[in-house]
């Protein structure tokens, strides 16, 4: 049949699986959006942002476990895009933008809103095309969500011109099958490297598993876990692998790194063997690499051949899907049990800073906020947050017995509510909170018009310490608390709320912590809590930049401040 280019591009959206986009109009894309009219099955969500749409759709793609699917104009909102793009590249998350571009003849002549979009977004993009003739956008579109999803997943653009756009041409979804994308797919896991491993699992004494946010990405949280209780092996978590087991399970010992636990760290460094799975060992996980597990062999399975050795030199490499790799191991292995590593672990565990969570002193200090979204969810909800001191504490005081999306590796703030609203959008059955600082929220506050325009149920969290909180932390530990352009104004959250249509309240005091998250669950449609913090808490342990993972500074003892006198007089 004969179609408009972009006819053709809702044709391979659908037959591509995808209902629901993310997306801004304009000028280059108004051929894509006047067709659209006639593709009901196609659920379009209008952001306010072009980078909260992008956010969007990289939250309905961790959430969903489909590829998110955005929608941008040529010039400034394909350059919108870009954060989000680089955010979802580090994360490994699938998406694919479609973006629109001057005409063919206007190419290079710096016409009105003309960026050379692929040019600027090679580097964080898994790949990207330049389509000029409607005749390759079905084989482009087709190809990009073959290289988004195949392999290690990660973000692709497509840029078409609005000729190639409006122009008509033959259909062929048959002749679009991709090619290229052959070289993302997965080798099987090497006999050779799956025996080397055995045998230092075998004869390990101090084992660890280190989990990343590839056991997620490759469907094994069940082959995880029941490798871990196969071998009585302790499984230690990335930010981004939070959730890969349940907080609950008995072999969960917590995450790692610059904000991880003290036993966490401690067992690593005295380990003799690292089960690295589907990680790559990012500064924030190893601190100082001369120092990094010094006595542990180190097994890494990964998708990705360009992160074997990169940061840390490992014993035996294995290139392979990770459930494959799992898989291929579970039969090859004998039971085992590491009862006095185990014990010498969980003999220094403890609860993360108890003292925060129990002490009801003065203002409410942040993590009893993460603590009691926890006791009220039974760690069943599916949290987002942004980025900051709250995304740490909510790493370490909700016990996650499901799903956590965050930005890792970019760490981009105003992440957290576009994410939130693509998250909700992709999994309308689960309870779903974001938790966000007062700088960060600020960054797309915007798209609470976009809750409304969906009739979304998301609570939000905004955790309000008048501070850009993790910057100041680093100036108050390091720079004499010189807090130079981090103490930060911020409008009355919740009157803002009420202008774009949503319902919340104000919180200051410890013993309304708990109603209030009551009210926001129970409400009807989206709900909004500003908690007002202890300004200068900061977020323990924690690992200096650069300092080894057992050089942990920890919490000082509580001591009436300064700051509990200006917290008292906002």
């Amino acid at each position: 049949m004969e179609l408009s280019g972009a006819q053709i591009i809702w044709e391979c959206l659908i037959r591509e699986g995808a209902d629901t986009v993310f997306g801004y109009p304009g000028g280059t894309v108004i051929n894509l959006y006047d067709a659209l009219l006639d593709y009901p099955a196609i659920h379009h969500v209008l952001a306010r942002h072009e980078q909260g749409a992008c956010h969007m759709a990289d939250g309905y793609s961790r959430a969903s476990g489909r590829t998110g699917v955005v929608i941008a104009t040529s010039g400034p909102g394909a350059m919108n895009l870009v954060t989000g793009l680089a955010n979802a590249m580090l994360d490994s998350i699938p998406m694919v933008a479609i973006t629109g571009q001057v005409r063919s003849n206007l190419l290079g002549t710096d016409a009105f809103q003309e960026i050379d979009v692929t040019g600027v977004t090679l580097p964080i993009t898994k790949h990207n095309y330049l389509v000029q003739r409607p005749e390759d956008i079905a084989p482009a579109i087709r190809e990009a969500f073959a290289v988004a999803r195949t392999g290690r997943p990660g973000p692709v653009l497509v840029d078409i011109t609005t000729d190639a756009q409006k122009a008509r041409t033959r259909f062929n979804w048959e002749a679009g099958v991709p090619q290229r994308h052959l070289r993302h797919i997965p080798k099987e896991p090497a006999e050779a490297s799956l025996e080397q491993a055995c045998k230092l699992i075998t004869h390990a004494k101090r084992p660890v598993i280190l989990a990343g946010h590839g056991v997620r990405l490759s469907g094994a949280e069940t082959e995880l876990i029941a490798l871990a209780e196969k071998l009585n092996i302790p499984v230690i978590t990335t930010l981004l692998g939070i959730s890969d087991l349940p907080a609950s399970h008995p072999l969960n010992m917590g995450m790692l790194g610059m904000h991880g636990e003290s036993w966490t760290n401690k067992a690593v460094q005295e380990s003799d063997l690292i089960i690295a799975m589907g990680m790559r060992f990012d500064d924030r996980v190893t601190g100082d690499l001369k120092t990094f597990a010094p006595h542990a062999k180190k097994i890494h399975v990964d998708v990705d051949q360009s992160e074997i050795d990169k940061n840390v030199k490992v014993d035996v490499p294995i290139v392979a899907d990770l459930r494959a790799v799992l898989t291929a191991l579970l039969p090859r292995l004998e039971t085992m049990e590491h009862a006095d590593w185990l014990s010498q672990i969980r003999s220094t565990k403890g609860e993360a800073q108890a003292e925060a969570i129990l002490s009801h002193e003065g203002l409410i200090q942040a993590p009893q906020v993460i603590h009691e979204i926890w006791k009220a969810t039974e760690g069943k909800a599916l949290m987002v947050t942004d980025v900051g001191q709250h995304q740490m504490w909510e790493a370490q005081y909700y016990k996650h017995e499901v799903g956590l999306i965050t930005s890792g590796g970019l760490g981009t703030m105003g992440f957290g509510l576009p994410a939130a609203i693509g998250a909700k959008m992709g999994r309308p059955d689960r309870e779903v909170w974001i938790v966000a600082g007062d700088g960060g929220f600020q960054m797309n506050i915007q798209e609470l018009m976009t809750i409304i325009q969906e009739g979304l149920k998301v609570n939000i969290a905004v955790v309000n310490n008048g501070y850009l909180g993790m910057v100041r932390q680093w100036q108050e530990l390091f720079y004499d608390k010189r807090y130079a352009s981090t103490p930060i104004l911020s409008p009355d959250f919740v009157k803002v709320a009420a202008a774009y249509g949503i319902a919340g309240e104000t919180v200051s005091r410890y013993e309304d912590l708990a109603p209030a998250i009551q009210r926001a669950r129970a409400a009807s449609g989206s709900y909004l809590v500003e908690f007002r913090v202890e300004p200068e808490l900061s977020v323990f342990p924690m690992v200096p930049a650069g300092a080894s993972l057992h050089d942990m500074l920890r919490r000082p003892a509580r001591a009436k401040s300064a700051a509990k006198k200006k917290g008292a007089q906002r």
